[in-house]
């Protein structure tokens, strides 16, 4: 059926009211298509969240990548290994720990996205005088309290709702923290030494802000399974914490150095030996005014004020280095070097 159009009388063609509003409709964005320009769309294949585009992808722009700290990666990768031999012992059960992911994020972002009940640890780097933030699910607090306290294998952890953790919780937990902070320390002794040390538990996000919402952190979240039971564990890191060491997660492997030669430092310092210096002793500085100088005539004297016993300075262009006394040597004028010239300033 053909489509029915008008013509004006200034031969101009009109489209039906029925054409312009199919028209005005195609100009209206759906649901999906606000979602994925405001970033919250998701994968069709996998349905992931989509973070990679719309505005979100705008806000998220200056947001520094965990990727620019290539070290960072070997050090997470030595505390999982180090915590599965830790949490052995401590648990005397079969005891898997793995690495989910790295992500950046701002401190804000990942204080909303929290799951609670949650057991906040703060804790202080000591050489680096800043702190950071690790999260224990309720998962884990129970399966660990479970495992410790007898519990049977095969069964869930018991979990009451509605309760505060009891003193008991707390302490196994406080101990579990510990050992994980020991085992931090000691991953990151390769590239520098730091003591990470308790400092407090929360239950209450707001009482373990550590930084301000919009400041940039690095998350890395790691799993804990103990045969049928386990949970997760947050390990978040301000960027600001790791500003004293951030030349050193920069390497791409461990004792990189950036812009140096040793072959060439070792040439340089033997070729350093062989080259001529000139040198200039001065027996004393006055200071003279242009207008005395312009007295000058053929014949004046200039009185140094020196006496025999004072001592000369012996400079390298501007840089004073040595005292020392002045004589002679057969027919040579000596100098004897005492000790060493102090720089100015």
């Amino acid at each position: 059926m053909a489509e029915e159009t008008s013509t004006s009388p200034d031969n101009t063609p009109s489209v039906s009211p029925e054409i312009e509003e199919n028209i005005a409709d195609s100009k209206i964005l759906n649901q999906e298509e606000i979602d994925i320009l405001l970033g919250y769309g998701t994968d069709i294949d996998n349905d992931s969240p989509i973070q990679t585009n719309g505005v979100r992808a705008i806000l998220n722009s200056g947001m520094v990548s965990y990727e620019r700290l290539p070290m960072l990666e070997i050090v997470f990768d030595r505390l999982i290994r180090l915590m599965a031999t830790s949490l052995r012992n401590f648990t005397q059960d079969n005891v898997e720990v793995s690495l989910d992911s790295i992500e950046s994020m701002r401190f804000g972002e990942y204080i909303e996205s929290l799951t609670l009940p949650t057991l906040l640890n703060v804790f202080k780097a000591e050489e680096w005088d800043n702190y950071g933030l690790m999260s224990v699910d309720s998962s884990l607090i129970y399966s660990m309290v479970d495992v410790l306290l007898g519990g049977r294998r095969g069964t869930a952890a018991m979990r009451i709702e509605g309760r505060p953790y009891t003193t008991i919780e707390l302490n196994i937990v406080k101990e579990m923290i510990k050992l994980i902070l020991s085992d931090l320390s000691t991953a990151f002794d390769p590239i520098t030494s730091v003591t990470f040390a308790f400092d407090r538990l929360e239950t209450n996000p707001r009482f373990a802000t550590i930084s301000r919402l919009s400041n940039a952190v690095i998350v890395a979240h790691l799993r804990v399974d103990m045969e049928d039971r386990g949970g997760k564990i947050d390990l978040m890191i301000p960027y600001a914490t790791l500003e004293p060491v951030r030349e050193l997660l920069l390497q791409m492997f461990m004792g990189e150095r950036f812009g140096r030669d040793a072959v060439w430092e070792n040439h340089l310092m033997s070729q350093l030996w062989d080259t001529d210096v000139e040198i200039k002793a001065i027996l004393k500085e006055k200071e003279i005014k242009l207008a005395e100088i312009s007295s000058w005539e053929k014949g004046s004297f200039l009185p140094l004020e020196i006496s025999p016993q004072e001592d000369v300075t012996i400079v390298c262009g501007d840089v004073p280095l040595f005292k020392g006394a002045m004589g002679r040597k057969d027919k040579n004028i000596v100098i004897k070097i005492d000790r060493k010239a102090e720089k100015d300033g």
